[in-house]
């Protein structure tokens, strides 16, 4: 049988696009088909790595999660990583290829239309069902001439497309009316339907709604979806999903700061914190203060090392860093931020901006020199003190050298047999390290939960994800005609329409 697509737009970014997207990809998965996520363009710095040796952005690493398949570089072929000065990282099929500013992307995108197209064939013909997530919002009409991540797609690859709205933020049946109204009638007429998500109270007084939307667009009505508490377990796609500053931790509640300076990648990190109950995770923004209660800061991954690591002192980070440590505290850098804990940050090939070499905040002995392919590649080993097993993943570009140690500095992590990374000071309290998903594994988590004398529950974080697919399935069935989603799907004819 050859493959059938769908694909679901937004009328605005963080309408749910990539959440729906995830449940319908279990909703089928379950039913016995084989299921593929695909979104054209996304622009994120959460990112994942990938078994096929590259990178695409999380969200579409949970879908595939969510469709039980292992990730690969062709669900996501564009990925634009924002950047400092010079604009945005270009990933195609999982590489880097370069650096572009808005207007300088906008002229690519016509090329890259032909490397989404082949990852979208390699897709569907693995596939029963690819379901395209689309980017940001159906109605830029403005940016439609180039355009490969919504209708350009969609009229390109011959895919039906759902409309999605959301009734949360307000005005969901003029945003969805007025889709219809701004856009071209040819990709007007790739629209076979609209969910509106997000409903809170009874659906039963949005009926006349959905029946006004019908009305003034001609599209039918597939699901009022109601909001679904439990989406906050799964991994945020981007910054616009950080949990805020809460009251004080109190109780048996421990305070863990992470800091969210411009540029912070793959802060997905720390989701699993989030739902440790004896744990109060915030994300402190420039402007605020790191929180003196707190017994670890973190400093997460950064796209822009050296432009964060001056975003952190402009916010006066540094400042409340040595407060903290002097209060007894524990600070933790992983990837850019573990650069930024160092002496020294060298960028001599003017990777991140101008070429430059910068001071680093010295609680480490440790230099950093960014140069190199960057190094994207899944991994596992133990802490060197203690032999705590983990599984993690490097997404970096740089070199680290550890220098003899006044401080006493030793290694972190013991990655095979030969290899290390990491660096911690004599005293335990700082520490710093390339892999990510250190939290994501249980035992790495309850390890340096004790660490900061914090009390770590039996939470399995893996299994969490999973059953929280499951409930999005089951909550996505109840309020979606996924019958009728099924059969407006059909077979994609590949042109440059």
């Amino acid at each position: 049988m050859a493959a059938r697509a769908l694909m679901i737009q937004g009328t605005g970014s963080d309408v749910g696009k990539s959440l729906i997207v995830a449940g319908l990809a279990r909703v089928f998965t379950r039913r016995g088909l084989a299921v593929r996520p695909f979104k054209p363009q996304n622009m994120s710095n959460n990112a994942a790595v990938t078994a096929d040796g590259g990178e695409i952005g999380r969200a579409q690493a949970l879908q595939a999660r969510a469709a039980r398949v292992p990730p690969s570089v062709h669900m996501n072929p564009v990925l634009l990583k924002p950047q400092s000065e010079i604009g945005a990282q270009v990933v195609v099929q999982g590489k880097v290829v370069g650096n572009a500013r808005a207007r300088e992307y906008q002229a690519m995108k016509p090329r890259l239309l032909g490397a989404v197209l082949d990852s979208f064939a390699r897709l569907a013909a693995t596939a029963d069902l690819v379901l395209v997530e689309g980017a940001g919002s159906a109605s830029e009409v403005n940016l439609r001439a180039a355009d490969i991540a919504n209708m350009g797609f969609a009229r390109a690859a011959d895919v039906p497309v759902v409309l999605l709205g959301d009734i949360d933020r307000g005005g969901v049946i003029a945003s969805l009316v007025g889709t219809k109204a701004v856009i071209e009638p040819a990709d007007a007429a790739m629209i076979v339907g609209f969910i509106v998500n997000r409903f809170r109270g009874d659906p039963t007084l949005f009926d006349d709604g959905m029946r006004t939307i019908a009305r003034h667009t001609g599209w039918q009505a597939l699901g009022l979806v109601p909001f679904f508490e439990a989406a906050g377990r799964l991994p945020a796609e981007d910054a616009l999903g950080l949990p805020g500053r809460s009251a004080t931790a109190g109780g048996d509640r421990t305070r863990i700061a992470v800091l969210a300076y411009p540029r912070i990648a793959n802060f997905d990190d720390f989701d699993p914190l989030r739902l440790e109950p004896h744990v109060d995770l915030v994300f402190v923004r420039p402007g605020e203060a790191v929180p003196g209660d707190a017994m670890l800061v973190v400093l997460p991954g950064s796209k822009a090392t050296i432009a964060d690591l001056a975003a952190l002192r402009q916010a006066g980070w540094d400042i409340d860093l040595a407060a903290h440590l002097r209060r007894g505290g524990h600070v933790l850098g992983i990837c850019g931020g573990y650069q930024m804990l160092g002496r020294t940050v060298a960028d001599p090939d003017g990777i991140e901006g101008p070429p430059a070499t910068v001071a680093g905040l010295g609680l480490l002995d440790v230099d950093t020199v960014l140069e190199g392919d960057k190094i994207l590649v899944e991994t596992s080993g133990e802490t060197v003190a203690g032999a705590v097993p983990f599984k993690g993943y490097e997404m970096h570009i740089g070199r680290t050298t550890r220098a003899p140690s006044p401080q006493g500095c030793r290694p972190l992590l013991r990655l095979g047999e030969e290899r290390l990374d990491g660096t911690i000071s004599a005293d335990g309290r700082i520490a710093g390290c390339y892999v990510h998903g250190l939290m994501t594994d249980d035992r790495q988590r309850r390890h340096w939960l004790k660490r900061i004398g914090a009390q770590a529950s039996d939470l399995a974080y893996e299994p969490a994800i999973d059953a929280t697919l499951d409930l999005l399935a089951d909550h996505l069935e109840r309020a979606i005609d996924c019958d009728r989603l099924l059969a407006l799907a059909h077979p994609p004819r590949l042109t440059r329409a």
